[in-house]
């Protein structure tokens, strides 16, 4: 299942050392640690993560050495250009904007975000596929660590 791609934005490494979403984060870190699945990050999550304290940097470097990293192009700034358009979100979340469209022109597996407001919600996973639709590209599955890891809180050394 290596091959399953997953986009992590930096809610995700940071999750790892936050008590409300630890036990999911590190869950989904072990998986691509055991090649589970493959960690795909971006220059964007590296901008972010920069302003992060160590134990989440360091956390990335490990996340890229194992993964890949994609970079922002003309096809994602076009991507961001028309979610701006269509009104998904606001000049100031950017970055959120940047992360799904990275995400969509990397053709990921899944985005696996802890961003309840901008990222993993019902009515903007529908606006940012109905675009991606528009724009000739697949939809995304986007999800919690907690939905997609195959870590099991009543039997934390096993997986699916």
């Amino acid at each position: 299942m290596k091959d399953f791609r997953i986009y992590v934005d930096t809610s995700v490494l940071g999750g790892c050392f936050d008590a409300e979403f630890s036990t999911w984060s590190i869950g989904l870190i072990e998986d691509f640690r055991q090649g589970v699945f493959r960690p795909v990050l971006s220059d964007i999550t590296a901008v972010e993560v920069a302003r992060a304290p160590e134990q989440v940097r360091t956390l990335h470097e490990e996340m890229v050495g194992i993964g890949e990293v994609v970079s922002v192009t003309g096809d994602v700034l076009k991507i961001v250009a028309a979610y701006e358009a269509n009104g998904i979100l606001g000049p100031r979340y950017r970055n959120d904007l940047l992360h799904i469209a990275l995400a969509t022109v990397a053709s990921v597996d899944a985005v696996v975000s802890w961003n309840f407001r901008h990222i993993v919600r019902l009515e903007k996973i529908q606006l940012f596929n109905q675009t991606n639709a528009e724009l000739g590209y697949r939809s995304l599955a986007i999800h919690s660590p907690r939905e997609v890891t195959s870590y099991d809180s009543d039997n934390p050394h096993s997986s699916r």
